[in-house]
């Protein structure tokens, strides 16, 4: 009997370490980037009403809040120590919980909430087309980011920068035609991908804490 109860004390011990750490490494890029400069230029470009940071906040709460299960779940299990284990159990049941209301909440409001994004990353995309001096820091730090990435475009790919193409291609830029991922557009090799998928995800995330 003692051995079984090593054995799931282990088990427990190295299960929570790794959710621990999960914990960490989500709470240190989410810090690394909420200390960057280039977030809110490309997460709410111009648009006043939403809070720049919104989707790295929640990040550093999400790595903040499985940083603590993990450390009670460690030490309730190693200790056997019933008041962390209780603790540990009440956290897991309070994110399925908020796991389900999500989840009916996102199907109640599915249609709307796909126009209201829909609609958001169209105007995101507008800006990079634009040929207002407003619009350049958002510009040019997508262009970087689209460089990173291996992409071009937002929604409708190269076609998004419009006359602006010719001052950002070079980040749109890949190695030849002969890449799968890579096609022609203004006589330049570029990626074929787009961004917004990804803008979806944080444009989302945005809407559902407004």
């Amino acid at each position: 009997m003692a051995g079984v109860n090593v054995c799931i004390k282990c088990s427990m011990f190295i299960f929570n370490f790794v959710f621990w750490l999960c914990g960490a490494i989500i709470l240190s890029i989410a810090i690394s980037i909420r200390a960057g400069k280039i977030g809110q230029e490309i997460l709410v470009p111009g648009d006043a009403n939403l809070s720049p940071f919104i989707v790295v906040n929640m990040l550093i709460f999400v790595g903040a809040v499985i940083m603590i299960l993990g450390f009670l779940g460690c030490c309730g299990a190693m200790k056997e120590n019933q008041f962390m284990m209780i603790l540990f159990f009440i956290g897991l049941l309070m994110i399925l919980l908020l796991q389900v209301a999500a989840g009916i909440l996102a199907t109640t409001s599915k249609s709307k909430t796909e126009q209201t994004l829909n609609k958001t990353l169209m105007i995101n995309a507008r800006l990079l087309s634009s040929t207002n001096e407003n619009e350049r820091v958002f510009q040019k730090a997508f262009s970087e980011l689209q460089g990173k990435l291996k992409c071009c475009g937002l929604v409708n790919g190269a076609s998004d920068w419009g006359s602006n193409f010719q001052h950002y291609y070079k980040t749109c830029e890949c190695p030849g035609e002969s890449d799968p991922s890579c096609t022609k557009y203004g006589g330049k090799a570029i990626y074929k991908q787009v961004l917004g998928l990804m803008f979806s995800i944080v444009l989302y995330c945005q809407m559902r804490k407004k």
